[in-house]
């Protein structure tokens, strides 16, 4: 299979976690879906992005969220990456995990955030979910008919290494849920998802919350799509919206064979 049809969801958070998730369903049965393989959302899409919020709103692996994505991806027969919500663990620690469910709406693929958020700039962003979050410590890269997908969530992607790990086991599309904010979002967002593209020769999803000004975070938004020569497919702006791409995976094979990185790194 070498073309993926995806659909990738630009949406505000509500005032609800059941909101949310309506809302959800909602883009979901509105949009035509009939060809579409992949359906991503972004990070905390279903929870306001504050620290405080995210021990409020957290469930463990097969509650009512879970749940909910479950059936949304059999209902629609696609491939769907859940954006990201806090979850409970085992441990009685909060994460921030994205799930991924098949056409059966199967868990196929958990990914906890590994870099967490903390961050300080002068004049700009301060923010640290290490006040309430824990993290994860795994690399994930899932399996579907179309071939090998890497996850991972927001500042996750500012580490190459953790790119790399991924490419390496395989993946030839990379999904970011995440939620990049008003001083780092100019700066580096597009730059970011083109140079992890490049440098992986992959195709990169990255899925943005809408901007909302009345919230306490602002997303800079900007869900985009890259292809593995580092152009973009398709970007949003600020606002709620959607866009729907086609990947042909021919497109990595081809610049792999013609640019050989994968091949010819050190590995240093």
């Amino acid at each position: 299979m070498s073309f993926v049809d995806i659909m990738v969801f630009q949406t505000k958070v509500l005032g609800t976690k059941e909101e949310n998730l309506n809302q959800m369903a909602e883009k979901m049965e509105k949009a035509d879906l009939s060809s579409v393989d992949l359906v991503t959302f972004p990070e905390m899409f279903c929870c306001p992005y504050e620290t405080e919020s995210f021990p409020l709103y957290a469930e463990a692996e097969g509650e009512m969220s879970w749940q909910w994505f479950a059936a949304l991806a059999k209902k629609h027969n696609v491939y769907l990456s859940a954006g990201t919500i806090p979850e409970r663990g085992e441990d009685g620690r909060i994460y921030n995990t994205a799930y991924v469910f098949d056409r059966q709406g199967r868990q196929i693929a958990k990914h906890r955030k590994v870099h967490l958020f903390d961050i300080d700039v002068k004049n700009g962003q301060y923010f640290k979910e290490s006040d309430t979050l824990s993290p994860g410590n795994e690399v994930t890269v899932f399996e579907t008919e179309f071939g090998k997908v890497g996850l991972c969530i927001c500042y996750d992607f500012r580490f190459p290494e953790l790119a790399w790990q991924m490419v390496h086991r395989g993946a030839e599309i990379f999904i970011v849920p995440a939620a990049f904010n008003m001083t780092t979002g100019p700066a580096h967002w597009e730059l970011l998802h083109r140079a992890r593209a490049v440098d992986n020769q992959v195709f990169v999803i990255g899925t943005a919350l809408a901007r909302d000004m009345a919230a306490a975070y602002h997303s800079w938004g900007h869900s985009v799509a890259v292809n593995p020569w580092g152009e973009v497919i398709r970007m949003l702006d600020e606002g709620e919206g959607n866009f729907r791409c086609t990947l042909d995976l021919e497109q990595v094979h081809a610049i792999r064979e013609q640019l050989p990185l994968l091949k010819s790194g050190r590995g240093f």
